[in-house]
């Protein structure tokens, strides 16, 4: 699987993880990261005004 616009390449995502404790190499490295990437792709935002920053929370009312 491939993901266009990677922001994190698997080089400092080794990187993070070994900060962390875990040793991979990198082949684990890609399919985590495409891993972690297929489940961002997928997640689907279910918040309502609670989960709205500040900027979105002062215009809320005014525009409703």
């Amino acid at each position: 699987m491939s993901f266009v616009e990677k922001k994190i390449s698997v080089k400092r995502s080794i990187n993070l993880l070994a900060k962390n404790g875990i040793q991979v190499d990198d082949n684990e490295g890609t399919e985590i990261l495409n891993f972690l990437y297929l489940i961002a792709k997928n997640y689907q935002y279910k918040g309502g005004i609670e989960s709205m920053n500040l900027k979105e929370k002062s215009n809320y009312k005014k525009v409703r």
